[in-house]
């Protein structure tokens, strides 16, 4: 694909055309149909249309999010030595379903990481760099990291009242590894009115861990009094420069095991 001519070709079968017969045949839809979709899930008017936010659209729902996807990315390879290096289980790669993508496109060259809405819908992919390229995390445009906390369908279906909040996706999967599934990642260093809505209608108990930098403390410190007083709240500290995705499980049991309540 091109993206300066706005055109794509595929040399197996000969396919080729603009950005809206790629959409059109991705999704098995006709070219006007491949338009509305774009104009959709970017958040763009078309002809005759009042102009609207430019934030993505929500899925219908009581709660909202991203839209669901209407396809998923094949041949991940889930042993790579990135995730190895990382300290990622093989059972825990499956679990997320993360690996390194060799395709094409916007995910090209990356470590995939399936991002799910509340509902378990498959809303978008982050790509993680394996070589130094920026950005180190590849988003696609549009995606609202604000309305989707990472993992929380699996956390809610634990059926647990508590919950460990970290930063990012690795975080993530490290402290699910070390024998705490209920787990969820902002996806940054803080918290959005939804994402806190979220936590507080399914948990009761959380356990606020972040990274030790800055970042990390800052968000701690903005995010501690806004669920203090609504759930049983513990924050954990790390050591300055310190997160959660360097420790090892038994570190991380055994750091858990010390949350101090406010």
């Amino acid at each position: 694909m091109s993206l300066a001519k706005n055109a794509f070709q595929c040399f197996y079968c000969q396919a080729h055309g603009n950005v809206l017969d790629f959409v059109a045949a991705m999704e098995k839809c006709s070219v006007r149909q491949a338009a509305l979709k774009l104009q959709e899930r970017l958040g763009v008017s078309g002809p005759g249309r009042p102009a609207e936010s430019r934030e993505r659209k929500l899925v219908p729902g009581k709660e909202g999010g991203n839209q669901p996807l209407g396809w998923a990315l094949r041949a991940v390879d889930p042993s790579h030595p990135h995730l190895v290096q990382r300290g990622i289980e093989r059972a825990t790669v499956q679990a997320f379903g993360v690996g390194f993508f060799a395709g094409g496109g916007l995910m090209s060259g990356r470590i995939v990481i399936p991002i799910h809405d509340q509902w378990g819908r498959l809303v978008a992919y982050c790509g993680r760099c394996v070589d130094g390229t920026a950005p180190r995390y590849k988003l696609p445009a549009g995606f609202r990291k604000s309305l989707t906390l990472f993992n929380l369908h699996r956390a809610a279906a634990c059926g647990e009242d508590g919950v460990v909040v970290v930063e990012g996706f690795f975080d993530c999967m490290k402290i699910y590894q070390a024998g705490f599934p209920c787990a969820v990642a902002l996806m940054g260093a803080t918290l959005s009115e939804q994402q806190e809505r979220w936590l507080l209608e399914r948990f009761r108990r959380v356990v606020l861990l972040l990274d030790g930098d800055q970042a990390g403390q800052t968000g701690s410190a903005e995010i501690a009094p806004r669920l203090a007083g609504q759930c049983s709240l513990s924050v954990l500290d790390l050591p300055p420069g310190e997160q959660p995705d360097r420790l090892a499980s038994e570190e991380i049991r055994q750091l858990l095991k010390q949350e101090a309540k406010i």
